[in-house]
């Protein structure tokens, strides 16, 4: 890992992805997802903060566990000044995180359960299959697509009206 002398104080692209670890590009996606933020030069080379560090292990951490990226960017908007998380936001994140890792935990152990059922039997029907059809509430008091809002007090059709 190519070291940077403490008194470089910003750092290019490059040198945050030799550190960090992350592609050039995902540097960039970061940046334009409000994750990290750079400064422009008069060359319009992109310059980044020490702290950038910090921050894009904060983001890499947190996405390897399955936090969704605007998850982490609201959490990095939360801190004061939108500076760099530390030990103790880390610490606090990540419990407010636990029960929405929990509960996909526990959905795809219902899913990896319902894949074996569907295995035994391969039927993917739409009216009964859990993997096709999961949860099918309209289906029970509908047709059609599941998207299709109900219409109540439906106009009458154009024939009955002119007769």
């Amino acid at each position: 890992m190519p070291q940077i002398p403490e008194k470089i104080h910003e750092l290019t692209v490059g040198q945050l992805s030799a550190r960090s670890g992350a592609a050039v590009s995902a540097l960039h996606f970061y940046e334009a997802k409000g994750l990290i933020s750079s400064r422009r030069t008069t060359g319009n080379q992109r310059r980044y903060s020490r702290d950038a560090l910090r921050r894009v292990a904060f983001v890499r951490a947190a996405q390897r566990v399955g936090i969704p990226l605007a998850t982490i960017r609201d959490a990095l908007a939360e801190l004061p000044e939108e500076r760099t998380p530390n030990h103790e936001d880390w610490a606090r994140l990540s419990e407010a995180w636990r029960s929405e890792l929990d509960e996909r935990i526990k959905q795809l152990g219902r899913l990896r359960d319902h894949l074996s059922d569907c295995i035994g039997c391969g039927c993917l029907s739409l009216e009964t299959c859990v993997l096709s059809n999961p949860d099918d509430v309209f289906g029970e008091r509908m047709t059609g697509s599941r998207l299709l809002p109900e219409r109540r007090n439906a106009p009458e059709p154009k024939e009955k009206r002119s007769a």
